[in-house]
């Protein structure tokens, strides 16, 4: 696939026409070069009449934008329809008068507005816009959106759209590392984060060879001469960011020695082939790393593909005993999930250990294959691929 190719993003373009039916302010926020300008300019040019939608598109990157939102209320309070304002990190001090612009009788205008990561962005949203608001993530792209055909190249690559549509593995490559840098030089800064990039970069990278584990906060920060305070809140502002997935455990009243403290996944598969110097799918099948990286993936699409806040899903594990990797709470009713890294998946001890201890509904085998079959009385395997279809 390379970058001629239009790719559907249609489920969340609808997702955000909806939200802006019943909400004064839909907000998408995501990590820097996910796609929420692109989505933006697509809702946008389908609700805006051309005539007027250069007067409604606010970039506060672009002097022009800021210097029209100079007096924000004189510029915004005439507008009608949908009024689009991207990198509104740049402009807290918005959210006051977009709650009195969403208070107006009959709503006369709508706000799509845009924000790359940060907690007092999401604070300060939901304190001013309270009951007002509708946040939708905005991810890379998934395997439902590029196809299972596509499905190792956005493994390799990660979801990034300019690293996934690169022309050949090495430009993509290049360009990941230059995403990188520019994190940590420049965009956490942006968005009022206060961390060393240096020190940051080795954290990062450190951070790898926990990936699908628990962290050793104290060895960490031992290697890196910080303290453990200091490490935790370094890892909260990757896991904020969205590069990093933080899995807390799950516990049940049962008389075994269970785990407590949370995993750690890098959420993106190509950054983390980066961090750890994998370019091609060459380097990827020798690389340790193999298994816990197409975990972290098939991890990352199942959450996606189901929509499941983060809040809902957990791991479980008994110290050298029995662990499932996803446990996924809906209601009172908890589902298992494993990845497997293999084309034939078995049921394991551990597996009906959990079934009994969590009194699971049922467990699903993810794994790289393409049949779904059946394993054992309440286990079944399912193909990554299946998500593609889901």
């Amino acid at each position: 696939m390379n970058a001629t190719q239009p790719l559907d993003r249609k489920e969340l373009i609808s997702m955000i026409e909806d939200a802006l039916k019943h909400f004064p302010i839909v907000a998408l926020l995501g990590p820097r070069q996910a796609g929420k300008t692109t989505l933006a300019r697509a809702v946008f040019k389908g609700q805006v009449p051309l005539e007027r939608q250069m007067s409604q598109y606010f970039d506060l990157e672009d002097p022009e934008s800021l210097a029209r939102l100079h007096e924000a209320k004189l510029t915004l309070a005439p507008l009608s329809g949908l009024v689009v304002i991207d990198e509104i990190q740049r402009q807290a001090n918005l959210f006051p008068l977009l709650r009195v612009l969403a208070d107006r009788e009959g709503i006369p205008a709508r706000f799509l507005i845009l924000g790359s990561a940060s907690p007092d962005l999401t604070r300060q949203g939901s304190e001013t816009l309270a009951g007002r608001i509708k946040y939708i993530e905005v991810h890379p792209f998934t395997i439902a959106e590029v196809g299972s055909d596509n499905g190792a190249s956005l493994w390799l690559r990660g979801g990034y759209p300019p690293s996934f549509l690169a022309a050949t593995d090495r430009v993509s490559g290049d360009w990941r590392e230059q995403y990188i840098r520019a994190f940590l030089e420049r965009d956490l800064a942006m968005m009022g984060m206060k961390a060393p990039p240096i020190t940051m970069r080795r954290l990062w990278s450190m951070l790898t060879h926990y990936h699908g584990q628990i962290a050793n906060v104290s060895e960490i920060a031992g290697a890196l001469d910080l303290s453990p305070t200091t490490v935790k809140r370094y890892i909260d502002i990757l896991v904020d960011t969205f590069m990093l997935r933080r899995l807390a455990p799950w516990h049940v009243n049962i008389a075994k020695r269970q785990v407590k403290s949370p995993k750690i996944y890098l959420r993106d598969s190509g950054l983390l082939h980066r961090l750890i110097n994998v370019t091609t799918h060459a380097d990827l099948s020798v690389h340790p790393m193999l298994g816990a990286s197409w975990e972290g993936f098939a991890l990352e699409e199942l959450i996606k593909a189901h929509k499941w806040r983060s809040e809902d899903c957990f791991f479980w594990a008994v110290h050298n005993q029995a662990e499932i990797d996803l446990v996924v709470a809906q209601g009172h009713v908890l589902h298992g999930y494993e990845f497997k890294h293999t084309l034939s998946p078995k049921p394991t001890k551990s597996m009906m250990t959990a079934l009994a201890d969590l009194k699971l509904e049922s467990i699903t085998v993810i794994y790289p294959g393409h049949e779904r079959r059946a394993l054992a009385p309440q286990i079944v395997a399912v193909p990554l691929t299946a998500l593609s279809h889901s």
